[in-house]
């Protein structure tokens, strides 16, 4: 009998483990991504303890605190008449069993409407990477603030249930055309998530003695919420502990293959520049065409593979050599032009050498100028060699082998609920790289997860 797989959190750890085990950071490494890798290890951790966290995430005085103590039946989290009383995180284990888990923390995060956009995202970012699952409440008609960051959670790979809280304060006649109103404007990428309208502080009216009406609080009306919560973690509860630890694995290890750009950069500019003086060097000296061109493209596999090294990206020699193929695809200096220039360069030169024996050496002299001339156009065309290597490196080289975007792409394709989480994760630019959709890309917005933008390549070129 075929011993069954061991459970989706199981695999993604033990994977995870020996992803972090063949990193091998440097001292200098670690000092530089603290932050980062902190993260990392944290996430790691909860994977290792089967700790998941349901974060709540909306704007200020919708109620997300007294959700949250609805859901653990007492007065955990501050609630107060003044709107925004959570002004930090704040968590609290609920005592429900989920089978495949040790525990489920739930989170009580900040409002959203009272700081600025920027921070706004920050705050966002920041609750989608330390979360499993997220309840993005609303206690009306969809606002700007709410839509963003509906969208900027879903762009994550973010999993969240959309809950309507204090339905009781609306008329029962208007419940279905809120619902609508709200549906309606819903981004495209959110329109299929169901709505959950719960009331988790009622208050009813209550008639005194005196004749006086006096408001008192009811018993919470969050079901909805409560079984659609209860069944999303029991079926697909380990599945997200799995999923948030390869994203977080995912997001480190582009960080640290950045940062490698980044310090290398200097060291690749000297690089190059050896490259290029040798290239010139040999152009210059040698009188032979075929020699010229062999030995060019000799240095310019050493110097990608030297770049390769450089960087931390493994990649033999005959990669390189495919790389420089693609590069003189795209380029034509690299490519025709380079060539022609080369030939016709050095067969001038091979001709004038040729000809010294009949015009007593004199033919020599034009040989000079036209050596000069193979030898800068040999600089040039290392040096430009060298900077399409770094960038086509930092495109696809780089970024595209890592091995817990494979996870995921792997679980997307063998996981139906997997693949919806990630329908919008990772920008479309980087979707079309890693293969999480299918289709060219059509957005080139850029975020952590997207491949890097022009602004930010120029940075990291040598």
């Amino acid at each position: 009998m075929t011993p069954s797989p061991p459970p989706v959190a199981e695999r993604c750890r033990l994977l995870l483990e020996q992803w972090r085990a063949e990193l091998a950071l440097t001292a200098r490494e670690r000092s530089g991504l603290a932050p980062e890798l902190q993260a990392l290890e944290g996430q790691l951790q909860a994977l290792e303890r089967r700790l998941l966290r349901v974060a709540v995430f909306g704007r200020v005085g919708v109620g997300k605190s007294s959700l949250l103590n609805a859901l653990l039946g007492e007065a955990t989290f501050a609630t107060d008449v003044a709107h925004g009383c959570t002004r930090r995180q704040q968590r609290a284990r609920w005592p429900v069993a989920i089978p495949g888990l040790a525990a489920v923390e739930l989170v009580d995060t900040p409002g959203i409407d009272e700081i600025a956009a920027r921070a706004r995202q920050r705050l966002a970012a920041r609750v989608a990477l330390g979360s499993d699952l997220v309840l993005l409440v609303l206690d009306g008609d969809l606002t700007t603030p709410e839509a963003e960051a509906l969208e900027l959670l879903l762009a994550s790979g973010k999993p969240l249930l959309l809950v309507l809280n204090r339905i009781d304060c609306w008329p029962e006649a208007e419940h279905d055309a809120l619902l609508a109103s709200i549906r309606r404007r819903l981004p495209a990428s959110a329109r299929h998530l169901e709505l959950l309208a719960v009331a988790s502080a009622p208050r009813r009216p209550e008639l005194l003695a005196d004749g006086r009406v006096r408001s008192v609080a009811g018993a919470p009306r969050i079901e909805p919420l409560r079984q659609q919560l209860t069944a999303l973690l029991e079926g697909s509860g380990e599945l997200l502990l799995g999923l948030n630890a390869l994203r977080a694995a995912d997001r480190f290890q582009q960080s640290l293959q950045r940062w490698r750009l980044r310090q290398g950069r200097a060291a690749a500019q000297g690089l190059i520049g050896r490259f290029a003086a040798l290239k010139a060097t040999g152009v210059a000296a040698n009188p032979l065409l075929l020699l010229d061109l062999a030995g060019g493209l000799a240095l310019d596999t050493a110097l990608v593979l030297q770049l390769c090294q450089l960087y931390g990206l493994p990649m033999g020699g005959a990669g390189a050599r495919a790389l420089l193929v693609r590069l003189s695809a795209q380029n034509a200096l690299l490519g025709g032009a380079q060539l022609g220039i080369q030939l016709v360069l050095g067969g001038i030169r091979q001709l004038l050498v040729l000809a010294a024996p009949l015009s007593g050496g004199l033919s020599l002299a034009p040989a000079a100028p036209v050596a000069l001339a193979q030898a800068a156009l040999a600089v040039h065309t290392t040096r430009l060699t060298g900077r399409l290597a770094a960038a086509e490196l930092l495109r696809g080289a780089g970024l595209g082998a890592r091995r817990p975007a494979s996870l995921l792409r792997r679980l997307a394709r063998q996981d139906g609920r997997a693949r919806a989480w990630l329908e919008h994760w990772p920008a479309p630019g980087e979707a079309a790289r890693t293969g999480l959709r299918g289709g060219p890309a059509t957005d080139t917005r850029s975020n952590r997860l997207a491949s890097p933008d022009a602004a930010t390549l120029q940075g990291l070129l040598p």
